[in-house]
């Protein structure tokens, strides 16, 4: 962090204690619009500060190697919703951010022209830290089911967050609740200066991480309302959250509305980021999904049979939701060529899976079907032993693991650079 610090001898900041108030967390506001974020926070020369002269205390480290430790203990052994896929979409998350954060055209550019046009996210590493975060524990604590499902097993969970977005709220609460315990008390101080920051910090988490529960309807009629309101003013309705009409946004308002949804676009690009860079890396997390669907399918814990129309299903995902999602990138213009990337690959493994991708789902079922039948094998008796002599040396080396055959290969890097 470098926020109002002079010289690297002020980077520790007066320790900030959060309140009971400060500390709770609630899903029973609506989810805000907008996430204000400051005009005068930081430095000026904040870009001319290296990373290696912000001074963070030994202790403070400790607790975030113990934070993300803990994190990664609570996501369940499930095929996609792991904490392989957490590292994987937070890793696209730094990527893409990074783009937003590195967008200098020329030595003589200051930081308000650069704040300006990437809706001031550059001069707000508060607002940087929590889509990482974010992005780490977006599915912490995930059960391998969809939301529809645990609503439909009445789960205890539906009911405690009002049975919507249940999974999410679940991994938010999790997050929140570990941060917020008294071990971790050097960590906040250096994560939130005040009661205000920690407010924006809630606020941008909870944004942030429902914006990946993409089959909400009404959220996701509303993200359409709001991105016309930012992005296309002219053909905007007008309509608010709360259905009503509401006059033009302030400059201000706009810029932290921009700025609101850059971050949520992330956060939903990143958490389908497969799709979206090299074909070895969709067709790894594409057969992880399908396990993950089919084992709760088997388990009796999922509404259909993967195996009847994965093909078609991935090419309207890509047609209905990702190429969109990749436009949405490129429209917003913060991310350089990152947006025209993730657009190309998108385009391009749509074309290769509607080649390719029947004869792939075919293989994949089959393999899947080989691997449960042989998990559900009964067991043969074993003939009687009339001696030790009789009992081939082999035999005790060579009982089926049908674990380790479920478990699906890992392509290695191609040298392509993209993340596999």
């Amino acid at each position: 962090d470098n926020r109002n610090i002079h010289s690297p001898a002020d980077a520790f900041l007066d320790q900030f204690i959060p309140s009971q108030e400060d500390k709770h967390l609630s899903f029973s506001e609506k989810l805000s619009e907008t996430v204000m974020f400051p005009d005068v926070a930081y430095r000026d020369d904040y870009y001319g500060v290296s990373s290696n002269d912000i001074a963070i205390s030994s202790e403070a480290q400790i607790e975030l190697l113990e934070y993300v430790a803990r994190i990664a203990a609570m996501y369940r052994d499930v095929p996609f919703h792991n904490f392989d896929h957490a590292s994987h979409v937070t890793m696209s998350a730094n990527k893409l951010l990074n783009r937003v954060c590195t967008t200098f055209e020329d030595e003589e550019e200051d930081i308000s022209s650069v704040a300006a046009r990437t809706f001031g996210i550059s001069a707000d590493p508060l607002a940087q830290f929590v889509v990482v975060f974010s992005s780490l524990v977006h599915d912490v604590d995930h059960q391998g089911v969809p939301n529809a499902q645990l609503v439909k097993e009445e789960d205890p969970l539906a009911a405690q967050f009002d049975h919507r977005s249940v999974a999410e709220k679940r991994s938010i609460t999790v997050a929140w609740n570990i941060l917020m315990e008294d071990r971790f008390r050097e960590l906040q101080s250096l994560i939130f200066v005040n009661g205000d920051e920690m407010r924006r910090f809630k606020q941008l988490l909870v944004n942030t991480v429902l914006a990946t529960d993409i089959a909400d309807k009404e959220r996701s009629k509303v993200g359409k309302i709001r991105w016309q309101k930012a992005f296309h003013p002219s053909q905007s309705s007008r309509q608010s959250l709360d259905g009503s009409t509401s006059s033009r946004l302030d400059d201000v308002s706009m810029r932290s509305l921009k700025a609101t949804l850059v971050f949520e676009q992330i956060m939903q690009a990143s958490d389908v980021a497969h799709t979206m860079q090299h074909w070895e890396t969709f067709k790894k997390w594409n057969k992880r999904l399908y396990k993950e669907l089919s084992k709760g399918y088997r388990e009796g814990r999922g509404p259909s049979d993967p195996r009847e129309n994965w093909y078609g299903g991935e090419i309207g995902f890509f047609d209905f939701y990702i190429i969109p999602l990749a436009k949405k990138l490129k429209e917003c213009g913060v991310f350089g060529s990152a947006a025209s990337e993730y657009l190309d690959y998108a385009l391009e493994n749509r074309r290769r899976w509607e080649e390719e991708g029947a004869e792939i789902a075919r293989k994949m079922v089959l393999e899947e079907d080989k691997i449960v039948a042989k998990m559900n094998r009964p067991k043969k008796e074993a003939a009687p032993k009339s001696s030790k002599e009789d009992v081939p040396a082999e035999a005790e080396s060579r009982r089926g693991d049908a674990s380790a055959e479920a478990a699906p290969r890992v392509p290695p890097k191609d040298g392509s650079g993209e993340m596999v």
